[in-house]
């Protein structure tokens, strides 16, 4: 259990956030089955981004990885190596998912499993898509949830109508695809962020988006390349609302990633009235970043839904908290996607930030926030419960908190962001 600081006066400082997760992620994942050396600048050294690359170390793949520095030694799609071990994902849902539609296309059996939390989360978004290609796979409830195992190889392309929204059953149809003769399509309810199909033009495959459906016509051969990771922006959104709600406050954060798939969290803050300013904006290998300066703001409540929702989903808890410093009812839909987070973040948000004097209640896809809300607490106990941005949320809230303030399971933090308290605390 961490104490937390509570009742800050000011923040104040610039911060380097560290690199996109799942730009992280999906760097060593095309990488390790692209051909030749892919050098990584600016890597997330965080658990999740770890665990993909221990689960390619498994399959034959040579990884050089120093902080935030990584050296990929390709393999091509068709040299991955049957694994001896079982493929550990930890809790990283993006590993398990994205991971699976590679395997997809590997004429080898694997067996895949994750913590606690990974077994609680649906993969048959992921595996019925991946069956229809041809892909053999079966776990619990018929392969809905791990442990799971796969025997990939010869695929069939599909035209596949995703029932919802999402960036890593996108990306793992497209994956598949790479290995597939013929061309793969996916289409969304709304468009999902799209690190993917950027990173597999920068590695030299060819892709096709026409409004919310993406395509690729494989086999495909990747060759390996240099990437520049920028910062993570729904580690950044942390700040960005601390900026925001703490008083007499300013933050620049620097290089932060500004891929329009994902600044849902900017549009809501300028929405509220937040006073942001945005500058040195370039495009490094096919994703913006720039630096962002945020001040404390006068805020006004908002309606969150729709096509908005998956520019800004991973967000939605540290959104919850501002929307609690703004006057007037915030109203949060579409959003039922959160309840197969690392937790139910809809009832989790609710639950911790009630414990802290919050106005805000569940509803079935999302929440309602009434504000402006003065946050205090004798003597609280809040939880993680095992989710990093549950416990970066309260952190930041505990900064508005009159009272005291305890954390448990702050360790959660690590899987996105090592560095998160000593930023924090380098602000005060």
């Amino acid at each position: 259990m961490q104490k937390l600081r509570t009742n800050v006066s000011s923040l104040q400082g610039t911060i380097d956030v560290p690199g996109d997760k799942s730009i992280s992620h999906r760097a060593v994942m095309l990488g390790a089955i692209a051909n030749g050396t892919t050098t990584i600048a600016n890597f997330l050294p965080g658990e999740d981004c770890l665990s993909t690359i221990d689960c390619f170390r498994k399959m034959g793949v040579a990884i050089e990885q120093n902080g935030s520095d990584v050296v990929v030694e390709g393999k091509g799609l068709k040299g991955l190596k049957e694994p001896t071990d079982i493929l550990h994902v930890g809790n990283s849902g993006t590993t398990a998912r994205l991971l699976l539609g590679i395997l997809a296309g590997c004429p080898f059996h694997s067996c895949l499993i994750g913590d606690e939390s990974i077994a609680k989360r649906p993969m048959g978004r992921v595996t019925k898509p991946l069956k229809m290609m041809g892909a053999h796979i079966d776990g619990r409830e018929h392969g809905n949830y791990t442990p799971l195992s796969i025997r990939g190889g010869e695929l069939q392309p599909i035209h596949y109508e995703s029932p919802v929204a999402s960036a890593q059953v996108k990306s793992a149809i497209l994956l598949a695809g790479l290995a597939t003769d013929g061309t793969t399509t996916v289409t969304e309810p709304h468009r999902s962020r799209d690190h993917t199909e950027r990173m597999i033009r920068l590695f030299g495959g060819n892709v096709t988006v026409d409004g919310r459906t993406v395509s690729v016509t494989g086999p495909q051969q990747l060759t390996g390349t240099n990437i520049y990771v920028p910062g993570d922006i729904s580690s950044a959104a942390f700040f960005l609302v601390a900026g925001a709600i703490v008083p007499n406050s300013e933050i620049t954060l620097k290089n932060v990633g500004l891929n329009p798939t994902r600044t849902g969290i900017i549009d809501v803050l300028q929405q509220m009235g937040a006073e942001i300013t945005i500058e040195n904006v370039r495009n490094e290998q096919t994703e913006p970043f720039g630096d962002i300066t945020v001040r404390t703001s006068n805020l006004t409540a908002v309606e969150i839904g729709g096509a908005l929702i998956p520019r800004l989903i991973d967000e939605i808890p540290i959104i919850a908290l501002l929307a609690t410093q703004a006057e007037g009812t915030t109203v949060i839909k579409d959003a039922s996607e959160l309840k197969v987070k690392e937790t139910n973040r809809i009832d989790t948000v609710v639950n911790e930030l009630r414990k802290l004097g919050a106005n805000i209640e569940a509803t079935s896809d999302g929440m309602i926030i009434h504000g402006k809300a003065a946050l205090t607490a004798k003597e609280a106990v809040v939880d993680s419960h095992g989710d990093h941005r549950i416990g970066m949320m309260l952190a930041i809230a505990a900064c508005i908190t009159q009272g005291t303030v305890h954390l448990q399971r702050p360790e959660a933090v690590a899987v996105s962001y090592p560095s998160f308290f000593d930023h924090l605390h380098s602000l005060m």
